[in-house]
């Protein structure tokens, strides 16, 4: 598989001249400044490029291209929003950029309570904790209904727990919850929260998934067209938050959204850590199933813990070898993969892979780097990737 890295551009405290030491092959990233429903000129596209090819890499994967809201929910703006996004797919299919990934997440990009949870090491790492979120739900957005999502003991908890919390401890909780990725809602207040939310009113599962269908409709045969791979992104935690509907959270998930758009572009991002949060989660299994279609590999691991809702689990990022995932068996089904798409002659056989969020570790520490995104901890990931994919071979 090709050895990539997730870099935020030129704001990214990592610099690319520090990734040729890592072993890194190639590099995924995105205009991070450009907001959803806008175009992607070929010259901002160039621009990165020119600075990626200065230090010797390529482009080879944009996360994200993003789904706007007004896509999401099929309003106001939708038919811009997705004129802007098929010419962004040409702009970049000219710039030789195939693998496009991108999410159907409602409003919040992957959430977590904690970003930065003291680990018995004497290291780091992001956590998501039920209580916590559902502090945040009750009493600082105080959202309507938010207590029926919720059991009674969950309920009770949270209230000792908010009553329990400084200002200071309360604004934290805030902003890690909607921290989500560098520039995508770093400034949001509880009203612009609760306005979002007020956009998905009557959009249930269904519809939801039913919207996801008509935008790959819509821009799957203009990939097609191009020569490009787009690969959705898994729902991160793969159940509901907020009262949100969430429909990209299971193997069948995929299976039902790939089948309705039956062409090769259509595509999976297969994320191990965002999916193994399930207790039901196979990855070698989610290989062999969707194996022709996946385009992307974000190889991390969750560990859960148990809580007080058994589908709604606490956890924390582990370890790449260490969580639930059994990463051996899944990247020994992703090798498998490899090879038969050799055999098979295809153009795209190499799958794209990055070691996706890590534990900070050593020098990573102090809050300097992006959460979920430290230097050694995911130098350490892929090390040992690596070692998989080389006793594999």
């Amino acid at each position: 598989m090709k050895q990539c890295w997730r870099w935020f551009g030129p704001d990214d405290p990592i610099t690319l001249s520090e990734l040729h030491q890592v072993g890194v092959e190639g590099i995924v990233t995105a205009l991070h400044d450009l907001p959803p429903g806008t175009e992607w000129t070929r010259e901002a596209i160039t621009t990165r490029q020119n600075l990626l090819r200065a230090q010797n890499f390529n482009w080879d994967v944009v996360e994200s291209l993003p789904v706007s809201e007004a896509i999401k929910t099929q309003t106001a703006d939708m038919k811009d929003h997705l004129a802007a996004y098929k010419l962004s797919l040409r702009a970049l299919a000219a710039n030789g950029i195939r693998a496009i990934c991108y999410n159907f997440m409602p409003i919040l990009d992957w959430t977590r309570t904690t970003l930065r949870a003291p680990q018995p090491h004497g290291g780091a790492a992001m956590h998501f904790d039920l209580i916590d979120f559902a502090v945040f739900d009750l009493h600082i957005l105080r959202r309507v209904g938010a207590e029926n999502d919720y059991s009674n003991d969950c309920v009770a908890q949270a209230k000792t727990r908010f009553n329990g919390m400084s200002e200071a401890q309360k604004t934290t909780l805030q902003k890690n919850i909607t921290a989500g990725l560098p520039g995508a809602n770093d400034a949001w207040s509880v009203a612009d929260v609760r306005a979002l939310l007020a956009t998905y009113t009557g959009i249930t599962p269904e519809k939801l998934r039913a919207n996801l269908i008509d935008f790959l409709g819509e821009v799957a045969p203009v990939a097609q067209e191009l020569g490009l791979r787009l690969c959705c992104h898994p729902d991160d935690p793969p159940f509901s938050l907020l009262g949100l509907p969430r429909v990209m959270s299971t193997s069948d998930d995929y299976a039902a959204v790939l089948e309705a758009v039956d062409v090769p572009a259509n595509g999976a991002t297969l994320c191990t850590g965002s999916l193994g949060v399930a207790a039901d989660f196979d990855g070698a299994a989610y290989v062999r199933r969707h194996g022709p279609r996946i385009h992307f590999a974000h190889l991390r691991n969750t560990k859960r813990i148990e809580g007080s809702d058994q589908f709604k689990p606490d956890f924390f990022e582990a370890a790449h070898l260490e969580g639930d995932t059994d990463m051996v068996a899944t990247v020994r089904a992703l090798m498998e993969e490899q090879s038969r798409r050799r055999a098979e002659g295809r153009e795209d056989w190499q799958i794209l892979m990055r070691p996706d969020h890590g534990q900070e570790l050593l020098g990573d520490l102090g809050g300097h780097s992006t959460p979920g995104y430290p230097l050694i901890g995911r130098m350490r990931g892929l090390a040992e990737l690596r070692g998989i994919m080389a006793a594999c071979r």
